[in-house]
């Protein structure tokens, strides 16, 4: 397992389009078909991460909250599925179904998606406003697997709150720490 940081993805940016299989219902989805009225958060995940492990809980319960605001959630594995057979989609759908995935559980099997948002680890967070304009990427919170600090999404409470009041995000986020994508 090697730690590694998200990379910088500057605040303003419009959120790259993108279609995808959602390995849960098995169809095409684009990203306009998902995004939310108030705002769109997007995370790369992957099924064997510890990272990732470590915080679904509180991953689903964010979705599971915040969906009810307006704000849609939307996960991705670019993983390859090659050398990670774990990380394929049926074992997605598997896993998102075992988690009680709220949210579409898509498969980028070409890795064009988490190029274009410049993803590097998992989990790796994006928030985006109603108009798909980025105003956040960084860590779900301090919780690390062994650093005994309560999974509590705290960092990205505060934007989805910031957000649905329609007040900008002005803090300074903390990068996101975890496996690095499996690049082909």
């Amino acid at each position: 397992m090697a730690l590694t940081p998200s990379n910088n993805f500057q605040k303003g940016i419009a959120a790259p389009k993108f279609t995808l299989v959602d390995t849960i219902s098995e169809k095409v989805v684009s990203l306009d078909e998902l995004k939310g009225k108030k705002g769109t958060v997007i995370f790369f995940i992957c099924n064997h991460c510890p990272f990732v492990i470590h915080i679904n809980k509180t991953l689903v319960q964010i979705a599971n909250e915040y969906s009810s605001k307006g704000f849609s959630f939307i996960a991705i594995s670019s993983n390859d599925s090659q050398k990670y057979p774990m990380d394929g989609p049926a074992n997605m759908k598997i896993h998102a179904k075992n988690e009680n995935y709220p949210f579409p559980y898509l498969y980028d099997e070409t890795q064009e998606v988490a190029k274009a948002y410049d993803a590097a680890c998992t989990p790796d967070l994006y928030i985006f406003d109603s108009n798909l304009i980025s105003v956040y990427h960084g860590q779900l919170d301090d919780s690390r697997p062994g650093n005994d600090l309560p999974v509590t999404g705290i960092d990205i409470r505060e934007v989805l709150d910031l957000l649905e009041c329609e007040k900008p995000y002005t803090g300074i986020p903390k990068p996101s720490i975890g496996c690095n994508i499996k690049w082909k």
